[in-house]
C-alpha cells in the first residue's frame, strides 16, 4: 500500500476545513502556492482528484477518505503527545461536530457548557438539519454528529439521544381564522406554513399523517433558517409551523402562540454518532451530551 505524506494529508485537511487554499496557508505559516503544490502532488501521488475547487472547498469521494484518515491521525496524535507529556503549547483539542439548529437553540450548547475543559476542548459547531448531519460525517467534515439516523456511517458508532417534541402552534389570531373554517384537516393543506429551509419535511409530514396521506402542507411556504427566526415568524402570523415544546411552551403560556391541535404533536428521534476513534475528548463529550439529553429530550 502506498504511503500518504503526512505533511500533504494534513495540508488537505486544513484546506477542508478553511475553506480556501488562501486560508488553509495562513493556519500552516505556508505560502498558497505551497499549499497548492502540496494538493496537487497528493493527487497525483493518489491518483485522484480529492478536492472540488469551489467555495468554500469541498472533497470529493476519494478525499472524504483522505480527510477521515486525516482527522484519525490528528486526533490519534495529540492522544499520544498528551499520554507522553509533550502535549504543552499544542493548543485545545479541537472536535468538529455537526448539530441541527433546534437542537443548538435548546439542550445542545447547555450540554457543551457541562464537558471539563481540563485539558481545554475546542467546539467546532456544524450547523446541519438532523437529516443530513450524517452526510457531513461520511465526508469526513466531523468525527460526531447529532442526527436523526440510526443507520451506522461506516466508521461509527451510533447511540440512541432520545425524542424531540414539536407542537403544531401558530399565533393567535392566524389560529383563530384557520380553526373557524373547519375541520384543521381540511384547512391545514392550504394554510401558509413557516419552513426552515428547502429540505425540510417536519411541516409536510405532520399534514400527511392529519390526512392520512392525502396531502402536504402548502405551497405557499416561507423559509426561515434559524430556530429563534422560525419561532419567531409563526408568533408574528407569518403561518403556522411546528416548534420545538420547549421553545413553544414559554410562548404558549404567555399567549403570543396557540396550539392548532390539542394533544397532536411529531416525535424526531435524535442519535449521536461518531467515529470509532479511541480519543479522550471525544468520549468526553460523547458522554456529557448522552447524559444531557437524557435528562432534556424524551426518552422512550
Amino acid at each position: 500500500m502506498m504511503d500518504l505524506p503526512v505533511d500533504q494529508v494534513r495540508t488537505l485537511l486544513a484546506v477542508v476545513d478553511e475553506g480556501t487554499f488562501d486560508a488553509a496557508a495562513t493556519a500552516l505559516h505556508i505560502t498558497p502556492s505551497a499549499v497548492s503544490q502540496r494538493i496537487k502532488t497528493l493527487e497525483q501521488h493518489t491518483g485522484r482528484v480529492l478536492l472540488m475547487r469551489t467555495k468554500p472547498v469541498r472533497p470529493t469521494e476519494s478525499g472524504q477518505v483522505v480527510v477521515r484518515f486525516a482527522r484519525r491521525l490528528a486526533a490519534l496524535e495529540r492522544d499520544a503527545r498528551e499520554e507522553l507529556g509533550i502535549a504543552a503549547g499544542a493548543g485545545a483539542a479541537r472536535l468538529p461536530i455537526a448539530v441541527n439548529a433546534d437542537s443548538l437553540a435548546t439542550w445542545f450548547l447547555p450540554a457543551l457548557t457541562r464537558v471539563p475543559q481540563d485539558p481545554p476542548i475546542c467546539f467546532d459547531l456544524h450547523h446541519e438539519d438532523e437529516a443530513h448531519t450524517a452526510t457531513l460525517l461520511r465526508e469526513g467534515q466531523v468525527m460526531a454528529a447529532v442526527t436523526s439516523s440510526a443507520e451506522p456511517v461506516a466508521g461509527c458508532l451510533v447511540r440512541p439521544l432520545g425524542r424531540v417534541r414539536y407542537l403544531p402552534v401558530a399565533a393567535p389570531g392566524f389560529a383563530g381564522r384557520l380553526l373557524a373554517g373547519g375541520p384543521l384537516a381540511a384547512r391545514l393543506p392550504d394554510a401558509p406554513v413557516i419552513v426552515f429551509d428547502r429540505r425540510d419535511a417536519l411541516q409536510d409530514r405532520f399534514v400527511r399523517a392529519l390526512t392520512d396521506g392525502a396531502h402536504g402542507a402548502a405551497a405557499l411556504r416561507h423559509h426561515v433558517p434559524t430556530s429563534e427566526g422560525f419561532r419567531d415568524a409563526i408568533a408574528a402570523g407569518l403561518g403556522w409551523g411546528l416548534v420545538p415544546e420547549p421553545q413553544a411552551t414559554p410562548l404558549l403560556r404567555a399567549g403570543a402562540l396557540a396550539l392548532l391541535a390539542p394533544g397532536e404533536r411529531l416525535d424526531v428521534p435524535l442519535y449521536w454518532q461518531q467515529w470509532k476513534l479511541d480519543v479522550p475528548p471525544l468520549a468526553l463529550v460523547a458522554r456529557t451530551v448522552a447524559d444531557a439529553a437524557a435528562t432534556s429530550l424524551y426518552q422512550p
